[in-house]
């Protein structure tokens, strides 16, 4: 579903991403961890373009998103065809950046709406299926400012899965929460998970990523250090800085 290679990104004379690699199969929930400045959201900002790379290649559902000359030089298709490619993937951030004019079912059915011209009669079946996943189903017609944020992240979560994707990416969902709202999120995502939605998650909660995650890839100053099946980099990880995180993370 995935394939990023040897991705370099760099602002200005600050190397964020140094040839950091990426494979994600159908199905398959791929955990991010590490510590903040590692490098881990601006991937998963590559992987959907929202952040352009400075080399490396980019592989969507076999679709070419960036390529890279014989000069390690990156290459993008039109914008056209980036856009197709990236409308394969939902992201959800760590602000729920909702419409606060617009009410909770009118917030999931505006980007259908917008984007993929769908009629509102179309949309809106779809938009209350989704309500009542994410355990919102009453929540349809309050505001933002009505909810609590464990449950405006829940819409969020909802508003990305309207677009259809195939690939959802999370960037730190959780981390905007007060710790009582987090489990009713990453529950929600579990149920994506069970229902074989692949999906890219960059969390600092372990807990999530031991049980709910195939493969957990743990970055370090702009590296890949290590990644593996679940079980395995948790119950025995390799590289000593992989060993000093999880020491710390899991106390």
């Amino acid at each position: 579903m995935i394939d990023a290679q040897h991705i370099r990104k760099s602002f200005g004379a600050l190397e964020v991403l140094k040839d950091v690699s990426l494979q994600v199969r159908p199905s398959e929930v791929v955990a991010i961890i590490g510590s903040s400045g590692s490098g881990k959201s601006t991937l998963l900002r590559c992987l959907n373009h929202l952040e352009t790379v400075n080399g490396g290649s980019i592989t969507i559902e076999g679709q070419t998103l960036v390529s890279s000359d014989d000069a390690g030089h990156a290459h993008y298709p039109s914008d056209k065809e980036v856009k197709a490619i990236c409308s394969k993937m939902g992201m959800v951030f760590q602000q729920f950046n909702l419409f606060p004019h617009m009410t909770v079912i009118q917030n999931i059915i505006e980007a259908p709406m917008t984007v993929k011209k769908m009629r509102k009669e179309q949309i809106l079946p779809l938009a209350h299926e989704l309500l009542a996943k994410v355990g919102l189903a009453e929540k349809h017609d309050f505001y933002p400012s009505q909810l609590s944020g464990g449950q405006k992240q829940r819409v969020a979560i909802a508003r990305a899965l309207a677009m259809q994707p195939d690939i959802m990416l999370f960037d730190e969902p959780t981390s905007a929460l007060d710790p009582e709202l987090t489990g009713e999120v990453l529950k929600t995502m579990q149920k994506l998970a069970e229902d074989n939605m692949t999906m890219v998650v960059v969390t600092h909660e372990m807990g999530f990523a031991r049980e709910v995650a195939d493969k957990v890839y743990f970055m370090d100053g702009g590296v890949m250090v290590e990644g593996g099946e679940a079980k395995a980099f948790f119950d025995n990880p390799q590289h000593p800085r992989t060993k000093a995180f999880l020491s710390n993370m899991l106390k």
